[in-house]
């Protein structure tokens, strides 16, 4: 089988830049249309309209706040009517916020970092499940991370739990949707270089030190987390259901 998406409807979080935006495109140059959701990136959102366009696909960028139910609700409603429906689902959108101590770490910063990575993905696939199900191949890719399995670097041990909690919700939403046709992975990258992430909250000196521990030699681009979850998303990927693809050059060997 092939990662042949023609026709195929996709609706990406997070996807004004970065992973998100490959996301996006390697879903369009597979043959998928794509609803480009963005928070508060809305001239790069409008960039990644305009990569889909270029291959030929429909795209509409759509603003929420997925941290807000009725924001999530009103997204999905408007993204499946401009789509004409939903098969693929890739929950993108996260944020580690900053980096803090858990001895140091204020209820308000736990909270929002859980909220972002983990609740907003809940809120998202929630709303989409009733399209999902109308599909006849529907897709939810979540994203987790290497920091499920180390536990991140310095100062992002919510994050770490986030994305941990990510893995756990996969499983489990796998095995209630398996009825309805619906297919339920994790992607989980490791050092993704050049992404608005790294460049915010790692230090160059560390960055480098994480492209040198990485087995095949290279850090991660974002196109390579694209292809995973095309291939994800793909009908070649029908029997694969509650499990997490590490995309991290060997890092993090299970």
């Amino acid at each position: 089988m092939s990662a042949d998406l023609n026709g195929s409807r996709a609706l990406v979080t997070g996807a004004g830049h970065g992973i998100g935006r490959a996301i996006a495109v390697a879903l369009a140059d597979a043959g998928a249309d794509v609803a480009v959701h963005y928070r508060s990136s809305a001239d790069e959102a409008a960039q990644t309209v305009s990569a889909v366009e270029a291959l030929g696909r429909r795209a509409k960028a759509f603003h929420a706040d997925v941290t807000v139910s009725r924001d999530v609700d009103r997204l999905v409603e408007e993204a499946t009517g401009f789509l004409g429906g939903l098969d693929i689902l890739v929950c993108n959108a996260g944020h580690l916020i900053g980096r803090a101590k858990i001895s140091e770490m204020t209820d308000a910063h736990f909270e929002q970092v859980i909220s972002a990575n983990l609740t907003s993905m809940f809120r998202t696939c929630r709303a989409a499940l009733p399209y999902l199900a109308q599909s006849s191949a529907g897709r939810i890719i979540t994203m987790s991370s290497l920091a499920a399995h180390n536990g991140g670097g310095p100062g992002s041990v919510a994050y770490a739990a986030a994305k941990a909690g990510v893995r756990g919700f996969t499983k489990g939403l796998a095995k209630e949707v398996a009825a309805d046709g619906i297919t339920v992975n994790a992607v989980a990258p490791g050092f993704i270089k050049g992404t608005a992430f790294h460049g915010t909250f790692t230090a160059p000196a560390a960055q480098q030190a994480m492209e040198a521990g990485i087995p095949v030699g290279r850090a991660g681009t974002p196109e390579d987390v694209g292809a995973a979850v095309v291939h994800l998303a793909s009908p070649a990927s029908g029997f694969l259901t509650a499990t997490t693809v590490d995309i991290d050059g060997g890092v993090w060997p299970r």
